[in-house]
């Protein structure tokens, strides 16, 4: 069974920054392609930024420029490093397979920026 733990979100102002981490397990890590989504109440969760297995990434035109993700391999963990937070950022943040897997999912990560 794969599993996802997100962690890492938080309250924060406009402008400051935040890193999230999601440990998988229960899967060949290093072999799959991961993304992080972004989920608000009412709305569908979009793709923020996803990540192969060979390191090439992509990322929402929202984000470009602020957030990056990234990859440990040896730690089955996927990073997004978010800089210049703005408060259309708030919601949830999922890890997932990119594409996502519709039978897997993690409980995610509250971002909240405000001031």
């Amino acid at each position: 069974q794969v599993q996802f733990v997100e962690s890492g979100g938080g309250l924060v102002q406009p402008g400051g920054s935040l890193t999230l981490s999601c440990v998988v397990s229960g899967v060949r890590f290093r072999a799959s392609s991961w993304g992080w989504y972004h989920q608000v109440p009412g709305k569908q969760r979009e793709l923020v930024a996803g990540i192969t297995d060979r390191g090439a990434t992509n990322y929402a035109d929202s984000v470009k420029g602020r957030f990056t993700i990234s990859r440990d391999d040896p730690k089955n963990t996927v990073y997004l490093q978010m800089i210049s937070l703005r408060p259309e950022d708030t919601g949830v943040y999922y890890c997932n397979g990119y594409p996502p897997s519709r039978t897997y999912g993690g409980q995610g990560t509250q971002v909240t920026v405000s001031s």
